[in-house]
């Protein structure tokens, strides 16, 4: 049963008739990055009041959109079904038409992992990215720490900090090639700087995403 009818027979409708209440597409987004306890979701979107999550995960849930499934050494986790993960491609487009309308951050938005996250995959540009060779960056956006490993066309994220959990994989060992800062701006065109590791692969990371800082602006230097 969808927590809401608009009466009207179109696809559009059946869509957001299923995905369309409050919280419901950051659920989906942040399971696309991986299955989540309900505590990593609450986490992820700490100004979601808990009953509201509940009944979002339920709506989804009988909208075929997500799944409870048990985990071992993880107990019982969310992730999204067939039909939840085939609206990556939706979600994506979403990130990128929602970057090109970010205005200035207000004092109380928050910088999320998984959202950060998406929001390089949605940027990624493989087809730059196909000579380049694997690199292993990683990036600092105030509370949050990617390890991004780009090359070859492809792109690999993992979450450091906060920490992701065991369901989304182990994060690489060894030293990061090039460490990159930036504050919340960085969707809307503020440069990462380089805080550690070579200028020219540093370089070759904003080349590989479509984002407003664009692949041609320098990158500055920490400090």
């Amino acid at each position: 049963m969808v927590a809401r009818s608009y009466d009207q027979y179109d696809g559009v409708t059946a869509a957001v008739e299923v995905i369309g209440e409050r919280w419901a597409l950051l659920i989906v987004r942040d399971l696309l990055v991986g299955a989540r306890r309900y505590t990593d979701l609450k986490q992820g979107l700490p100004r979601i009041p808990t009953n509201i999550l509940s009944a979002r995960l339920k709506d989804l849930q009988e909208g075929g959109v997500v799944q409870r499934v048990p985990l071992r050494h993880c107990g019982l986790v969310y992730e999204l079904t067939e039909v939840g993960r085939s609206l990556e491609p939706i979600v994506l487009a979403l990130s990128r038409w929602g970057v090109e309308r970010l205005g200035e951050p207000g004092a109380e938005d928050l910088t999320t992992a998984d959202g950060l996250t998406v929001a390089l995959r949605a940027a990624f540009r493989p087809e730059i990215a196909a000579s380049a060779t694997p690199t292993d960056y990683e990036l600092r956006v105030e509370a949050v720490v990617l390890r991004v490993g780009v090359g070859d066309g492809s792109l690999v994220i993992h979450q450091v900090a906060p920490p992701a959990p065991p369901v989304a994989g182990t994060v690489p060992e060894g030293e990061p090639d090039v460490v990159l800062v930036a504050g919340r701006d960085l969707l809307r065109g503020e440069l990462p700087r380089v805080a550690a590791g070579d200028p020219e692969l540093a370089q070759r990371f904003a080349g590989s995403f479509a984002l407003r800082w664009g692949p041609r602006s320098p990158l500055p230097a920490v400090g």
